[in-house]
């Protein structure tokens, strides 16, 4: 039962944070933007089954595999984020396409990561991909608070990867 509620919050947070992410949000550089990612850490930790105890060489291996792919995808996805400065200071945010298709990567990845611990024999619990989950947070939101420190009074949207740069109405404040 722990597997299955472990995939509920998986999915839970995933939809949550990619939903809210799409839509054009104000971040706080001074909130804990760190609790959330260790919060899940803590919970994926606190399973017995995070390393197969058959092959715990590979599952360290593909655990830390994991976990690499999870901090590169929240990097790779705080990259593309474009974030600006309104006229009042506060700074927004908004994923781009390009984070789109850093997110499907990432998942990509994280699948065949899967498939292959599956080929080699090798138990994989839900616990290790909520701990790559927490990974991608916790750098996706530690790039953007070190990104939204350096913004400053400027109201200029902060160039992100794969955009173009044109502001659609709603983005103008």
């Amino acid at each position: 039962m722990p597997g299955f509620v472990n995939a509920l919050v998986i999915v839970a947070v995933a939809v949550v944070v990619v939903v809210r992410q799409f839509r054009d949000r104000p971040i706080g550089t001074d909130r804990r933007w760190w609790l959330l990612p260790v919060i899940l850490a803590v919970v994926a930790l606190r399973e017995p089954g995070i390393l197969d105890g058959h092959h715990p060489a590979a599952s360290v291996v593909l655990l830390a595999v994991e976990l690499l792919i999870g901090v590169v995808t929240g990097a790779g996805w705080a990259w593309t984020t474009r974030i600006w400065t309104a006229s009042d200071g506060v700074v927004w945010t908004r994923s781009t396409k390009a984070s789109a298709v850093v997110w499907i990567v990432g998942i990509a990845l994280r699948a065949g990561v899967f498939a292959l611990g599956a080929a080699s024999g090798v138990r994989q619990d839900s616990s290790a991909l909520l701990l790559g989950l927490a990974g991608t947070l916790l750098a996706r939101a530690g790039i953007l608070a070190w990104r939204a420190q350096f913004l400053g009074a400027s109201s200029q949207p902060a160039p992100a990867y794969g955009d173009d740069m044109r502001l659609a109405w709603k983005e103008r404040v």
